[in-house]
């Protein structure tokens, strides 16, 4: 007969994955941390995925609720209260735990159990009425938002199987699908459902919850590093609702619960010989343990980590191994900043963008192209971006804006190309080829250093490097006498040359050969582009679009610049001229009103391209480096959120205008991509990005509408 249902201290007698495989990630690592190592975990049970497929198939198992009711019992019996007892209440949680990590992409309910009874019972035990109030509140929003149900049943028993069942559907949600086709994650698995007895973080100052790492997973260092909440449950600190302290205070206000976390954490590193993520709660001075899985790392902290590991001998992890497990980082070795100045800096912005260079200054795009083609580096110093100066952008060394934040076209830009850029230095006033900070003036040719990732800028060039970090250096030492080959780095899918060669013209949209109205339109747009870039705006290929350009060169519409095609002055004026009778035919109120419309769905898009781009930690906005699933996680959902919305929108928009469903078919294939994984496809500007194909629209919508950016950007509507 199947077994559904195991005690979370159940000795499975199988190979982890094995194990993961039957109950969850999340059981599997309670289950090694309360057989094998004897750490402290609050009793409970978890349900098998087996059961979340048959219910998911259709079918909710016969023998499942005794099953549930039996382990409930000896969990009973373990802990001396009773599930539903008005006098001595157990209270439980209920949560997710899939075969492998999907970080925030399913439901868990806390606080299980309460009705009026047994919320009575509780107070009288704890003699807390705000803490049990509290505990109920939290309990019936999250059942009514979870569940679904306009109120919460009183029979706990009740709500134990409706909870149980919102959290085996949560893994057919629209999130959890979305990450699971981005991560390439079979939707055959089914999720593990844990219930456990609830340990309460917030039962006053001696009670606290917290997530750390055994080590920093910036850098590597050896020493806790994570966020711990007093008085407070486990989702305050996940929710980004309510702000923590370092891990360090723990050790000020509970140094003995400080030091039994770090036994507990060095005993998880040596049993998985690697860094672990660990999730913990305090409940009025004894520590539980809630969870662990190993921990990602930046590519510095990687190699680190894997060198004291191999070299200290109590770990079980050899030399070959730390190889092996670091492999990835040392086709490109990870590198220190190493520069230094005599000089303070004379202006300072946000660092968008990472990297320390010097370069002449240019103000325009024209003179940042005649610089760079001489073979001298160029920094770009403009008070905002737009289209009109990618083609200067891609030839520049670095981006100094004067205006602007983490969400511009400068930023943006400048992180999908990897240039180092500084946006919204208020201090940079730019005159025509003037550039004044302070009371330097400045002119086109004098030199300019900005450091992307503190935001500084200085005058004159200023001495930079980098160093690889010492330990990529001692791995890559230890491969060499152990005879593994390490690759050698390829070119990243999102170079110039990767994109020229086959940026796509498929999926989504009607293939057609592309006017030279259309085109002229789109280089108004645009400004500079290559004749890949509109094959992909219009579904075409590449010689056709040649054959448009070639034809507008030769009728003096447009000119190549710097290997880039721009419009003349008359092209200017004819793109003018369709936008005018654009506006006419679509009608000045309506064009005026989409605009308006569209400006809530681009603080939307905003917020997804830059929380794709950037993350906190630490406190502080970092570039993102993709190693936090939750955080990716959450922004891959609040994505596809977006589509959900401007999707349907802008292809509304060609009942008004039909050429501006082209927009909408661009859309459609760019989130599509992003869905199937290709991540380039949210923000990248080598490709036909979602964020791309959205600038453009926007630059469309404000000439339909009769307005510039300029006027968009002073009224702070852009």
């Amino acid at each position: 007969m199947t077994e559904y249902v195991y005690a979370l201290d159940h000795p499975h007698g199988l190979p982890p994955q094995d194990v993961a495989a039957i109950v969850g990630g999340k059981a599997a690592g309670l289950s090694v941390m309360a057989t094998e190592l004897g750490l402290p975990v609050p009793p409970g049970c978890v349900i098998s995925t087996a059961a979340c497929r048959e219910y998911l198939n259709g079918s909710w198992p016969s023998e499942l609720d005794g099953e549930i009711q039996d382990h409930i019992a000896r969990v009973e019996g373990s802990v001396g209260r009773r599930f539903g007892d008005p006098a001595d209440p157990l209270i439980v949680s209920v949560r997710s735990g899939a075969p492998v990590s999907m970080p925030g992409m399913m439901d868990t309910i806390l606080n299980l159990g309460l009705n009026d009874a047994t919320t009575d019972g509780l107070t009288a035990l704890t003699g807390d009425r705000r803490f049990v109030d509290a505990c109920r509140d939290r309990f019936t929003a999250s059942y009514r938002d979870i569940v679904g149900a306009d109120e919460v049943p009183d029979d706990p028993w009740e709500q134990l199987r409706e909870a149980i069942e919102a959290v085996f559907r949560s893994w057919n949600s629209d999130r959890a699908r979305s990450y699971r086709a981005q991560e390439g994650i079979s939707d055959d698995l089914g999720t593990g459902v844990i219930v456990q007895t609830m340990v309460f973080g917030n039962r006053g100052a001696d009670s606290a919850t917290g997530v750390v790492f055994t080590r920093d997973p910036a850098t590597g260092e050896n020493s806790l590093y994570g966020d711990v909440m007093f008085d407070a449950q486990g989702e305050d600190v996940v929710a980004g609702t309510h702000q923590p302290e370092p891990i360090a205070a723990l050790a000020e206000r509970m140094p003995s619960i400080a030091e039994e976390l770090s036994r507990y954490a060095a005993t998880l590193e040596h049993h998985y010989a690697d860094v672990c993520d660990i999730e913990f709660t305090i409940e009025q001075g004894r520590l539980w343990m809630l969870q662990t899985r190993i921990g990602k790392r930046s590519a510095q902290a990687a190699v680190r980590i894997a060198v004291e590991m191999a070299e200290d001998e109590s770990f079980p992890l050899s030399r070959a191994e730390a190889v092996a497990r670091t492999a990835r980082y040392l086709s490109e070795p990870p590198t220190m900043a190493a520069y230094s100045t005599a000089t303070s800096a004379a202006a300072a912005g946000l660092g968008a963008s990472p990297g320390v260079v010097s370069g002449e200054i240019a103000t325009t795009p024209e003179a940042a192209v005649t610089i760079a083609e001489s073979g001298r580096d160029v920094i770009l110093v403009r008070r905002q971006t737009s289209p009109e100066d990618v083609h200067a952008m891609a030839r520049a060394v670095g981006i100094l804006t004067s205006t602007g934040g983490l969400a511009s076209h400068a930023a943006v830009v400048a992180r999908g190309w990897g240039i180092p850029a500084v946006v919204g230095a208020a201090a940079v006033r730019i005159d025509g080829g003037l550039v004044s900070i302070g009371d330097q003036e400045l002119t086109v040719g004098d030199v300019l250093t900005i450091d992307g990732g503190s935001g500084d800028v200085y005058v004159g060039a200023v001495a930079t490097g980098a160093e690889m970090v010492p330990e990529a250096a001692t791995l890559l030492g230890w491969a060499e006498e152990l005879g593994i080959d390490i690759a050698k780095p390829t070119a990243p899918a999102d170079s110039v040359a990767a994109k020229n060669a086959t940026d796509p013209a498929d999926a989504v949209g009607e293939p057609r050969a592309p006017e030279a109205d259309d085109v002229t339109r789109a280089l108004l747009i645009k400004g500079f582009a290559m004749p890949n870039d509109f094959a992909a705006a219009f579904f075409s290929s590449a010689d056709e679009i040649v054959a448009v350009l070639d034809g507008m060169v030769a009728d003096g519409v447009a000119e190549l610049v710097g290997g880039m095609f721009q419009l003349t002055a008359d092209g200017k004026a004819l793109g003018s001229e369709r936008m005018a009778a654009d506006r006419e035919r679509w009608g000045a109120d309506e064009a005026t009103a989409a605009l308006d419309a569209f400006l809530p769905l681009d603080q939307q898009m905003k917020d997804v391209v830059t929380s794709w781009q950037m993350r906190e930690f630490n406190g502080q906005q970092v570039i993102n480096d993709h190693l936090d699933e939750a955080h990716d996680a959450a922004v891959l959902a609040k994505f596809v959120g977006l589509h959900g919305d401007a999707g349907p929108w802008v292809a509304a928009l060609s009942d008004g205008l039909p050429r501006l469903g082209r927009y909408g078919d661009r859309l459609e294939r760019a989130a599509a991509m992003v869905v199937d994984g290709d991540h380039r496809y949210i923000a990248s500007p080598l490709v036909d990005s979602y964020h791309g194909v959205w600038f453009e629209l926007h630059e469309d919508l404000i000439l339909l509408a009769g307005r510039t950016r300029a006027d968009e950007v002073s009224s702070g509507r852009a």
